[in-house]
């Protein structure tokens, strides 16, 4: 049986074909049907960041083995500044040193 987790926030940010879920197991990503986990305990930083027009969120998590794995999320009209405010706050309660 897997532990249970203690409730936290949690973030999601998706579109037609990718995910990000952040929350009390680690940072998850699913492009076009595939998926890959990254618990806590093998995450040594996590980055986002705005695509270059503005229309698509990035994150980045950096293994500890320094291997960077990223998946981009398209965002509605308004929605990329909701997802960095979530995203800001559940990154920092679950990793408040980066």
């Amino acid at each position: 049986m897997a532990p249970r987790l203690p409730p936290g926030p949690d973030f999601l940010a998706a579109d037609r074909h990718n995910s990000v879920v952040v929350d009390a197991a680690g940072v998850a990503f699913e492009t076009h049907g595939l998926s890959a986990d990254f618990p806590w305990q093998v995450v040594r930083s996590v980055h986002y960041r705005a695509s270059p027009d503005g229309r698509a969120l990035t994150v980045a998590v950096v293994h500890l083995d320094g291997r960077v794995f990223e998946c981009v999320v398209a965002a509605r009209r308004g929605e990329l500044q909701e997802w960095f405010g979530r995203l800001a706050t559940v990154l920092g309660h679950y990793r408040p040193m980066g």
